[in-house]
């Protein structure tokens, strides 16, 4: 069990992030990327970290299963596929925009309730299909919109106001903002708008990583095991076909993996082992694997991680190269 009462926020401040990969073409390395890592034990303690895992940072989408945690907390009846997309970051696939329907017309409400803003679907061959078809941006298609249809049935249920759940002081965003300090351990330093026009808050990188193994490790039954459970047994809900965090959860039995914009990743296995990773620049390219890294360092077998060590770097059309989490994220070796 840990402490409901949550210890004081995270400074805000420039970061001192350190180099997490190298791009290497060619044997010389033509780039560092520079970021955070953290790694947490079972038992919570950080056993590894570079960089600034201290220091106030937006989590952006990874933030999501907190979010669903504190619906869930709320009354919002929601398992399977459907909470999984309440926690998504969807490629705006059919099968994402008709659960988000469903998640509507089970709140008695439809798309024009919707407050997140309208966009093309994330995925990019999806997108072109619908530039292809001449559809315009929409309120379904953007990657937010099983969380915010969640959100409205959620304020539905509690007889809150549903025009402005988006405003940080209404009861549903209160809420969501005390789970986030619950499970973190920490208070929120800033709160701002995330590009779907949610609010967001401002914690570390510590205590994100401290958050989902939280909700990994948590009792069977409760908001937190449910959320944990659907969005594993549901990953291409909570992400899409072919998405990197989908097949991360496929390849890791039992890890919960969460991505978000500006290079961040969080995951956490079962027994409370747990990372979290935030790209200094933002490039998913070095996301990936760094959180990869980090992962094995936590010891996880790196025979399960091999399909995530990066995207060869090319010249002329031939791989040339590749990003290389630095050498200090290689997995410790083990005691004779």
């Amino acid at each position: 069990m840990y402490s409901s009462s949550p210890a004081d926020a995270p400074a805000v401040r420039e970061p001192l992030h350190a180099p997490v990969a190298h791009l290497i073409r060619g044997g010389v390395v033509e780039g560092i990327h520079y970021g955070s890592v953290v790694v947490l034990g079972a038992d919570g303690r950080v056993q590894f970290q570079l960089g600034d895992i201290e220091a106030a940072f937006y989590p952006r989408s990874a933030v999501k299963p907190l979010q669903a945690v504190a619906m869930l907390r709320a009354g919002l009846p929601l398992d399977g596929e459907l909470l999984s997309l309440a926690a998504a970051s969807h490629s705006g696939e059919e099968r994402h925009l008709a659960g988000t329907r469903r998640i509507l017309e089970l709140a008695g409400l439809a798309e024009h309730h919707l407050r997140n803003v309208p966009d093309m679907p994330f995925d990019p061959v999806v997108r072109d299909a619908w530039v292809r078809e001449g559809r315009l941006p929409s309120r379904l298609a953007q990657n937010c919109s099983g969380k915010h249809a969640a959100m409205l049935w959620t304020a539905r249920l509690n007889g809150w106001s549903l025009d402005d759940y988006l405003d940080p002081a209404h009861p549903l965003q209160q809420a969501v903002a005390a789970t986030v300090e619950e499970l973190t351990g920490q208070r929120v330093a800033r709160v701002t708008v995330d590009g779907c026009g949610a609010p967001l808050f401002s914690i570390s990188l510590h205590g994100l990583a401290r958050a989902l193994a939280r909700i990994t490790s948590a009792a069977p039954g409760t908001p937190e095991a449910r959320v944990a459970d659907a969005m594993r047994e549901h990953a291409e809900m909570a992400s899409g076909s072919g998405r990197d965090v989908a097949a991360l959860m496929r390849a890791v039995p039992g890890l919960l993996a969460k991505d978000g914009f500006e290079g961040v990743q969080v995951a956490a296995l079962p027994d409370g082992r747990a990372v979290a990773v935030k790209i200094a620049d933002g490039a998913n390219r070095a996301r990936v694997p760094v959180a990869a890294a980090a992962l094995a360092r936590a010891g996880v077998d790196p025979e399960l991680l091999t399909e995530f060590a990066g995207e060869p770097l090319l010249g002329g059309g031939e791989p040339v190269g590749c990003v290389r989490p630095v050498r200090a994220l290689d997995p410790l070796p083990l005691a004779a």
